[in-house]
């Protein structure tokens, strides 16, 4: 049994990945904030006796004795990350400092939930790992994208200075239960919106495409990444490679809820990438791990989800 810290545990992806840890037999530590986490995606396992949770802003050190850190603290959606930009790139990089610090003092292992936004609006499409980005340090979601880049050199830096054995992989975007009806993201907005009979809402003009990865196969692949040979570290690209347009989602959902919602058009909020779609070599070769639910399947599970909760 492994003694395992989860910041942001109780988000959407902390959530699930405590619920796949403890299945697996270990011992977990959920620590958030609940600035955008929410109580009522661990409570169903708060009776379980290996499972813990601790308010705590990683913002602030913290003492713990742990075998394995997942560090997933941070908004995640741009409505909640610019709500408060200062305090996003606080907890991307005094987050990854504090939580760096810890696995040194614990010599445990750590694994950085990145994210594709390190991209930015990508020039080379479909993005490697090997792509350094195209992104915008003083646009409104620069506190995210660089925040997040920030991270990713502190962790290179204490694995070459401290040793740290560390792992380092780029969420694309994922989709499924436990995601917030109204964080802004373009899937639970159409969900939302489809179940409520309200205008579907494209920014742009529809054009813009991105590849959702269904939860599972995302936790999947982290938890494969941690368990990983020692000399893999990442950057690694985990998400799903088939690429939708945002028109091409608004109408499956407006399919798959039977909704006579309309479709709007909006304009397209400042630095939003056109494309995002990713290169998953290196994880299927390192990992054995590719997607398996495709989009229509993983999206009528979430389409049940959001009925419970909105």
């Amino acid at each position: 049994m492994k003694k395992v810290l989860v910041t942001g545990g109780a988000g959407f992806l902390g959530s699930h990945l405590c619920e796949k840890l403890l299945e697996e037999g270990n011992e977990v530590i959920c620590l958030d904030n609940f600035f955008t986490g929410s109580k009522k995606n661990i409570e169903h396992m708060l009776d379980h006796h290996y499972f813990e949770v601790i308010r705590h802003d990683v913002t602030y050190p913290i003492s713990l004795e742990v075998d394995e850190i997942y560090n997933l603290a941070c908004p995640a959606s741009p409505p909640h990350y610019q709500f408060d930009p200062v305090q996003t790139t606080k907890t991307s990089v005094l987050g990854a400092i504090n939580m760096l610090d810890l696995a040194n003092k614990c010599k445990a292992k750590i694994l950085q939930a990145s994210t594709s936004e390190v991209y930015g609006d990508p020039e080379v499409h479909p993005q490697p790992e090997t792509y350094r980005g195209a992104v915008s340090t003083t646009g409104i979601r620069a506190c995210y994208d660089e925040g997040k880049r920030c991270a990713e050199t502190l962790f290179f830096d204490y694995y070459r200075q401290h040793e740290l054995r560390i792992k380092v992989m780029r969420i694309f975007n994922t989709y499924g239960p436990n995601m917030d009806p109204y964080d802004g993201r373009v899937v639970s907005n159409f969900i939302v919106q489809a179940l409520k009979g309200e205008d579907i809402t494209i920014y742009g003009d529809g054009s813009q495409t991105r590849s959702f990865c269904y939860v599972s196969d995302l936790i999947n692949g982290m938890v494969r990444l941690m368990n990983s040979d020692e000399h893999i570290t990442g950057p690694i690209n985990v998400g799903n490679p088939k690429e939708f347009s945002m028109y091409e989602l608004a109408t499956i959902v407006l399919d798959l809820t039977g909704s006579k919602s309309e479709i709007v058009y909006r304009k397209l909020p400042q630095d939003d990438p056109l494309q995002r779609k990713p290169v998953i070599e290196l994880a299927k070769r390192d990992l054995g791990w590719e997607p398996s639910i495709e989009l229509k399947e993983g999206l009528l599970k979430t389409i049940e989800y959001f009925k419970s909760v909105v």
